[in-house]
């Protein structure tokens, strides 16, 4: 093991490099944009909605924002192909995501495969398709990387937020694979895993459950970039990440309490 991954022992320089932020219009996106941008990143932010970017780009005047939808194969090559133009990215972040309104019918919903394939779509498929289209141009640069946003919900599922928990799942597992996979291959790209708590952004307005700030989660991830922390826990998900390897049920109880979720009552 440790000769497949002899290759991660520089630590990341951030200054001068060039980074791909996915859904950087709002929430934990452009909260990265702006700390990025202070770090002396070059940053290019990509969104689905026109007016959001004009008003990034507005509130943020270094970044580069690009119109694309990450569940778009063609809009992913034609991004691929604007990036080329604007000469390369060293660091892909993964960071667009979605999720669908929680349902207390859980599977039985009529809506529930429509939901499940939007969320695994964006949240995982979406992911795969621009690594599988940037990691040739990772490679060719001297010092790179991949963040791939997960969840703490890839640990102990949410029953009223079945689908999105397996969306980031598979992502998480995917990351992990990824991260092996280049290794064996003594890719020089580094494949970094955030695995953020709640987080107050657009998403979550309407739980009143503690939240984490993007500006908090996105200072843990620089920090975790800086220090070649491969796997980046963010506030309750180090608890939550430990609890789970020695107390499954009460974390899955603590994850689904009773008194919120009506799926467990009885």
């Amino acid at each position: 093991m440790k000769k497949h991954f002899k290759q991660f022992i520089s630590i990341m320089e951030l200054k001068g490099k060039t980074i791909l932020i996915t859904g950087g219009t709002s929430g934990i996106g452009l909260e990265a944009a702006k700390q990025f941008l202070d770090k002396g990143v070059h940053v290019i932010i990509t969104g689905r909605n026109q007016a959001k970017l004009d008003a990034a780009k507005a509130m943020y005047p270094g970044v580069i924002p690009i119109k694309s939808d990450v569940a778009s194969e063609e809009e992913a090559q034609l991004l691929f192909k604007e990036i080329e133009k604007l000469g390369g990215i060293d660091i892909l972040y993964n960071n667009a995501g979605v999720g669908v309104e929680p349902s207390n019918l859980g599977i039985s919903d009529v809506k529930h495969l429509q939901g499940a394939t939007y969320e695994m779509n964006i949240n995982y498929l979406g992911v795969i398709r621009l690594n599988n289209l940037f990691l040739d141009m990772l490679k060719s640069r001297p010092e790179t990387a991949i963040i791939n946003t997960t969840s703490l919900l890839s640990y102990v599922p949410s029953l009223l937020e079945a689908t999105y928990s397996s969306s980031k799942t598979a992502l998480a597992f995917y990351t992990t694979a990824l991260r092996a996979h280049l290794g064996i291959l003594k890719s020089h790209v580094k494949v970094f895993e955030l695995v953020p708590p709640l987080v107050a952004t657009a998403m979550t307005e309407d739980r009143n459950d503690p939240k984490l700030s993007p500006e908090e989660l996105v200072k843990a991830l620089v920090a975790g970039l800086e220090k070649d922390r491969f796997h980046i826990r963010v506030g309750s998900s180090k608890l939550v990440y430990i609890l789970n390897r020695i107390f499954p049920k009460l974390t899955f109880n603590l994850v689904n309490p009773k008194k919120i979720n009506p799926l467990l009552k009885s």
